[in-house]
């Protein structure tokens, strides 16, 4: 086994640890060495494949994600909350299918998670080989509304690559257009 694979087993065993402890509520020397021995048992008997990051985690990024997500999360918010109260009309919603552009585990989940978190969308399903994610939208009821979304994904995409993408899935997005 890699020095880098050892360095992955060690962190998911402290992260499990620190999980168990959490649960259990109380930090003494036995939930510690319990935690550990489940963390250790846990990781031979179900084995994680290994995981490849080629990435890095650039600040600039993560500031410009992080600040947007949370307007779009305020801005969702309101828009739910206006097609909740509105009496007598029944909102319009849709399954959309957004091809990504970079199709990486990564890039697939932390996009579909950041969705999953915004009101009024949700992911439905993730064909991973094509790399495209099935969103349940709320509030779109015509095909300009459709493909908006479909812009607003991508550019969601590129944010977190932006953020916390390798250079190669950097130069994708920058010659894709959205």
């Amino acid at each position: 086994m890699t020095n880098g694979r050892w360095r992955d087993r060690c962190v998911a065993a402290l992260g499990l640890t620190v999980i168990w402890v959490l649960l259990w509520g109380s930090f003494t020397p036995l939930t510690l060495v319990g935690g550990l021995v489940v963390a250790v048992v846990v990781l031979i008997v179900f084995p994680l494949p290994p995981v490849t990051y080629a990435g890095r985690i650039h600040p600039y990024g993560v500031l410009r994600f992080t600040v947007r997500f949370l307007r779009d999360m305020v801005l969702a918010s309101a828009q739910v909350a206006s097609l909740a109260f509105r009496f007598g009309h029944t909102p319009r919603s849709a399954v959309i299918a957004v091809p990504l552009r970079c199709p990486s585990d990564l890039n697939l989940t932390l996009t579909a998670e950041a969705l999953s978190l915004v009101p009024g969308s949700l992911i439905v399903d993730v064909d991973r080989k094509r790399g495209i994610l099935y969103v349940h939208v709320l509030g779109v009821s015509d095909p300009p509304s459709v493909e908006h979304f479909r812009q607003d994904v991508l550019e969601l995409e590129g944010r977190i690559i932006r953020a916390f993408g390798s250079a190669a899935e950097r130069r994708v997005i920058s010659e894709v257009p959205a």
